[in-house]
């Protein structure tokens, strides 16, 4: 053994996991106790794969608490440091969820709702009840830096543009529209991560959610199903089946959800056009139905001992329509001259598609030296239909327009990612990724014909879009450990090569052309000619993340990463598509891409079993990407997207989790920023300010082994944009679980909106124009859920693992 010297310290090392998942235990806290007066000595924190090294140790006698929020504290004693055994190895360390006698009754407790670690946020989705019928949107609207609107669409820290990735890869579909598509049950946990390394693609103003699915971890068969039903039509369901032995894993998945939302929309609109001005108002129901179908599979292969190879693959279906009746009134001057209509607007959107996934491990030896390859394929149809009319008061239709747009799109990712371990605390990583997409769209306007009886098709307004972008990168980074202080610095290089091709005519028959402020040279004239805009740019992201450990379980992080967001196809076509009757949207073919500037200071500390977590950021963006509204003809808004300066959002986010109670579990979050948005529109210059905040609160109770209670408050705060304000709002969600046969069978009964309070409320105003629009859904919506857990997915098997398997635990 080595003695204990300055030069040799005696060490201590081992590595925690879940007993049950049998997952590494990040943030672990390891704390060192003195035999003789249980004085504490010093400590450490696990790792990402669980491992943790106190060193520095003098001679003696000592005992090692294993602590972590969530889960019984594990204790090792006689734990001795001797000349002659200077270094000692726990081995694996076994957490289990915690447990409380209650009564002679046994509670097993659950992980946390939310996990806050140094670089990300964890969304434990079997904690959140409220959302269990729901899909990740309904998880991640108990999230403090997420917003969710009416349409199910979501913000991240008050950007919508976030990337959305499912086990590491990327969603075929638009990030809400993802999100929308997985169903709460088949979800394990949600990770958010807003300032990730270079190793992760910078697409996104506000960063990545990783929506992690299940899987079972242990051998043998296994399974989930989920059931539910509620209110106003909403029924779907899920199943999981899982088969694994030590040469190979092979998981099946397949959902179907089906969720119609009624409400009721009320707007009044002015406009102001060559001296004269125009107004309207309208109310009525709208109804929005969305059926989603996925399958999912799975296939991982253990070739050796060092070689792994995985192979799977999604097919998805996606159907969302909106439907309104609005009753409009719509004048100009003198209110006694009031028109009356009736306006029924039919959106239709649908989307097909699947992807495929081949991918290979191979590790070195020593440990931490590792090369892996992915390949991705994806591909998605999708199409939509807009189709507005108005109507007279005698029900005769008297106008109206069809839109479409319609296209495949084809995507192939190429991954190669390296890592080596240098030593024992750094490490150097580096990779190549390549993504190469191909869109096409077609899309046509049709207007209603009073005399045929029918819409009829103008072949001047059909256009098509050819969309090629090649994407190229390259990255490298280093870390290291200096004591208490990690850091890791990291660059990525990113080649751009886009081309997209546009055929056809603007139509824009009431202005000629945008009318948006410069973000380029190209005017659109209405003509019917090809026009190609062509970009080839390199662009560089830096990334430099700190940790530092003060004391045991008290850790701080500070980070800074450059991203970017891209406009998407839609925001750069040129080419009308009718919304309703009194609103069109034109694309700017101009746009720059936003690049954003984000930096992140952040705090945590355990309590016993309650958590604090602080963080801080401050986020630029340069090339603010707006949609701006301008007067299009009478009554008529033209909708588009502009470059319209820069926005600031400087803010904190403040977490507590703490047990008030041994049956009442408190966690309380909240998000507190100053936003700042300056620019210029239509040749003034603007700046508007407001300060926003929002507050979750989760309330979760346990009466019995069986049954337990929570309830959820959601506040947000009044915001603005370049153009107007969104008013805050307030809503409250409550669900009961009963498990009916212990760990097999359980049932939950939820209800959101209980007080039917999520009105959604705006305002949007520039020099000749002036609207307001206000939006409620159907509330309360009651839901039932049933889960069935097959051969006890959660875990109640023990299996003896091989010899053949703890070696290669040892290895990994």
């Amino acid at each position: 053994g080595a003695a204990l010297t300055q030069e040799h310290p005696g060490v201590i090392t081992g590595r925690v996991f879940d007993a049950a998942s049998q997952k590494p235990i990040e943030y672990a806290n390891v704390i060192l106790f003195n035999q003789s007066d249980s004085a504490m000595v010093t400590g450490a924190t696990s790792h990402e794969d669980g491992r943790f090294k106190i060193t520095a140790l003098a001679p003696g006698n000592y005992y090692v608490n294993i602590q972590f929020i969530g889960y019984k504290t594990h204790r090792l004693g006689n734990v001795a440091i001797t000349p002659a055994k200077a270094e000692i190895n726990l081995g694996k360390i076994l957490l289990e969820q915690t447990t409380l006698n209650m009564e002679t009754v046994e509670v097993q407790g659950e992980a946390l709702g939310m996990t806050y670690h140094l670089d990300k946020k964890v969304i434990n989705v079997s904690r959140q009840a409220t959302a269990l019928s729901g899909t990740a949107v309904d998880v991640l609207e108990s999230v403090p830096s997420v917003t969710v609107d009416l349409e199910g669409n979501v913000s991240l820290r008050g950007s919508g543009n976030f990337t959305v990735l499912i086990d590491g890869r990327p969603s075929v579909l638009d990030p809400s529209e993802a999100l929308q598509q997985i169903p709460a049950g088949a979800i394990e946990n949600i990770e958010i991560v807003t300032n990730p390394s270079a190793k992760y693609d910078p697409q996104g103003a506000s960063g990545i959610i990783n929506v992690v699915l299940k899987k079972e971890r242990r051998e043998g068969r296994s399974g989930i199903a989920n059931l539910n039903a509620g209110t106003g039509d909403k029924y779907g369901g899920d199943f999981l089946y899982d088969y694994k032995n030590h040469s190979y894993q092979a998981t099946l998945g397949l959902d179907y959800n089906q969720r119609l939302f009624s409400g009721d929309d009320r707007e009044q609109n002015e406009t102001r056009r060559e001296g004269s001005v125009s107004f309207f108002e309208s109310a009525g129901a709208s109804r929005r139905k969305n059926i989603a179908l996925g399958l999912r599979g799975e296939f991982k292969l253990k070739l050796s001992r060092k070689d792994f190879l995985s192979a799977g693959g999604r097919y998805g279906q996606r159907d969302s329509r909106r439907e309104e009746d609005l009753n409009y009134a719509e004048w100009s001057g003198a209110e006694s001259a009031r028109q009356h209509y009736t306006s029924n607007n039919d959106r239709l959107r649908t989307r097909d598609f699947f992807a495929l996934n081949l991918s290979y491990q191979h590790h070195f030896a020593p440990k931490g030296h590792e090369l892996s390859a992915e390949l991705f394929f994806s591909s998605r149809q999708g199409d939509e239909t807009t189709t507005n009319g108005l109507l007279t008061s005698e029900a005769m239709q008297v106008s109206g327009r069809r839109s479409t747009e319609g296209g495949p799109s084809r995507e192939v990712r190429t991954k190669l990612d390296y890592t080596l371990a240098l030593g024992k605390k750094a490490k150097f990583e580096a990779g190549f990724h390549s993504e190469i997409e191909r869109d096409e769209e077609n899309t046509g306007l049709a207007e209603y014909d009073a005399v045929a009886g029918d819409y009829l098709v103008l072949p001047q307004f059909s256009n098509r879009t050819r969309y090629d972008e090649d994407t190229h990168a390259i990255y490298a980074i280093y870390a290291n450990e200096l004591g208490k202080l990690g850091f890791q610095g990291g660059l990525r290089a990113e080649y751009t090569g886009r081309t997209i091709v546009f055929t056809g005519s603007t139509g824009l028959t009431g202005t000629g052309s945008t009318g948006l402020p410069g973000t380029g040279s190209t005017e659109l004239t209405g003509t019917g000619a090809t026009q190609p805009f062509t970009i080839g740019r390199w662009d560089y992201f830096p990334t430099l993340h700190f940790s530092h450990q003060f004391a045991v379980g008290q850790q701080a992080m500070a980070s800074y990463t450059r991203r970017i967001d891209r406009p998407g196809g839609g925001d750069l076509e040129p080419f009308q598509t009718w919304i309703d009757a009194y609103n069109v949207h034109v694309g700017n073919p101009d746009l720059l891409p936003e690049y954003i500037d984000s930096y992140e200071l952040g705090y945590q500390t355990h309590l016993g079993r309650s958590l604090i977590s602080l963080e801080s950021y401050y986020r630029k963006t340069h090339n603010r990407i707006e949609e701006i509204r301008s007067v299009y003809a009478d009554n008529i808004t033209l909708h588009s997207e502009a470059n319209i300066g820069k926005d600031h959002a400087l803010g904190a986010e403040l977490a507590l989790n703490v047990d008030l109670h041994k049956k009442w579990n408190l966690n309380l979050t909240g998000n507190l920023y100053q936003y700042r948005i300056t620019g210029a529109l239509f040749g003034e210059s603007f700046a508007r300010a407001s300060f926003n905040w929002n507050t979750r609160m989760s309330n979760a109770v346990k009466f019995s082994k069986a049954l337990q209670f929570q309830l959820d408050g959601i506040y947000n705060s009044p915001s603005v944009s370049s153009q107007g304000r969104r008013e805050g709002y307030f809503t409250a969600n409550a669900a009961v679980k009963l498990e009916i046969i212990d760990k097999l069978l359980s049932a939950t009964l939820q209800v959101r909106d209980l007080f039917d309070s999520a009105k959604r409320e705006a305002i949007s105003q520039g020099a000749d124009f002036y609207n307001y629009r206000y939006s409620t859904r159907e509330a309360p919506v009651v839901m039932l859920n049933l889960k069935y857990n097959f051969n006890n997915y959660k875990a109640e098997r023990e299996r003896r693992q091989s010899g053949e398997e703890r070696e290669d635990e040892e290895d990994n």
